[in-house]
């Protein structure tokens, strides 16, 4: 995470206290930004960590046919300690109990995939779990955004309780309503975009009035 968010004066040691507090605490990040694959994959990957950091564990939820996370998020190339939760089948018509509803399920298996990184790890420490959820676009496109909304408090609850760092991809523009509506569930909403060869990111902090300067990534 940058540690210097590209902000002047008594704001720029203001913002990246913020970020180092949301490091220790846990913090749950939107990504955001339209057309911009390729920096969701970059900013993913500096969420992440580096592969070869063999004590920190991961979380990723993921579906069929999406694209935003990086190839550490890929099972393929993830090692022993990354677990992943797949995304619910579409609803039905016979979905209509809160115990059958397959929303319902998976928000009972991201809570289980973290008490048992955390019985794996002995404790989790501090920003020793990282979550990746790729993309929130497939749930927003089959459940109403109040259901939405109510399964990611309960994700992000369950990850600053574990002390963990999740983001979660919405390839959608800063201004989109679905960005206004889940806004206040995380504790900073991140945007990427490309410029040529380059990438890019900017923050927005809840908790201060403050936004970066686009950085490279």
């Amino acid at each position: 995470m940058q540690t210097e968010p590209g902000v002047d004066g008594s704001d720029s040691s203001t913002f990246a206290q913020t970020l180092e507090s949301l490091k220790r605490e846990g913090s749950n990040i939107l990504i955001v930004g339209a057309s911009a694959t390729v920096a969701h994959e970059a900013i993913c990957q500096r969420l992440l960590g580096d592969l070869s950091d063999r004590d920190r564990y991961r979380l990723t939820v993921t579906g069929e046919g999406v694209t935003y996370r990086s190839q550490a998020c890929h099972h393929d190339h993830a090692g022993s300690n990354t677990h992943v939760v797949a995304y619910p089948d579409r609803p039905t018509i016979a979905d209509t109990d809160t115990s059958q509803n397959p929303l319902g399920t998976f928000g009972a298996d991201f809570i289980d995939a973290i008490r048992e990184i955390d019985a794996e790890a002995n404790g989790l420490e501090p920003a020793e779990l990282r979550v990746c959820v790729d993309s929130l676009v497939p749930l927003l496109n089959e459940y109403d955004t109040e259901t939405v909304f109510k399964l990611l408090h309960l994700t992000s609850v369950s990850v600053k309780n574990a002390h963990g760092m999740g983001h979660y991809h919405l390839p959608v523009a800063r201004d989109h309503d679905a960005v206004n509506l889940l806004e206040p569930l995380f504790d900073a909403i991140v945007e990427v975009r490309t410029r040529g060869e380059r990438t890019e990111q900017r923050w927005h902090l809840h908790d201060q009035p403050t936004t970066s300067d686009w950085l490279e990534l």
